[in-house]
């Protein structure tokens, strides 16, 4: 069952409400995952090369509230976890979220620094998870 919301919805509730999310990418502006972002609230932003969006995010590091990255586009999972490795400080603390096929099971870690891990494809139900728990810090404020 698909859920459509309108503009006259409460925006407080979406999850992601006023995020922006840079996603890395080959599917674009109109592939699932950029669909589910934006209906979870988050503002996203397409790149279809991962060093181009490594470099926006490296550019503008307080701009971003999250970086997600399809990893089948960019080499596998090992790959991208080296290239985000070389995001500098000021960058590394935005939180990350992965996906991809061959990941066998799901990683929620305790370390805020270390990125979150989803199987492809995405189901709405993994990435609001994935989001909330991206966003933890940034919730507990706004709940509070």
């Amino acid at each position: 069952m698909q859920q459509v919301r309108s503009f006259e919805q409460d925006n407080a509730a979406l999850v992601g409400w006023g995020i922006r999310v840079m996603l890395v990418t080959t599917d674009g502006p109109d592939g699932l995952a950029a669909r589910r972002l934006a209906g979870l609230g988050g503002q996203v932003e397409c790149q279809n090369e991962l060093f181009t969006g490594l470099s926006q995010l490296i550019d503008d590091p307080y701009g971003y509230g999250l970086l997600v990255i399809d990893c089948d586009a960019f080499g596998g999972v090992d790959n991208v976890r080296r290239a985000c490795t070389k995001l500098g400080e000021e960058a590394s603390r935005v939180p990350v979220i992965l996906f991809s096929r061959t990941c066998p099971s799901q990683l929620f870690p305790p370390d805020r620094h270390t990125p979150i891990l989803l199987r492809a494809p995405l189901s709405a139900v993994s990435l609001r998870v994935g989001f909330e728990y991206a966003l933890r810090d940034r919730l507990a404020v706004r709940a509070a």
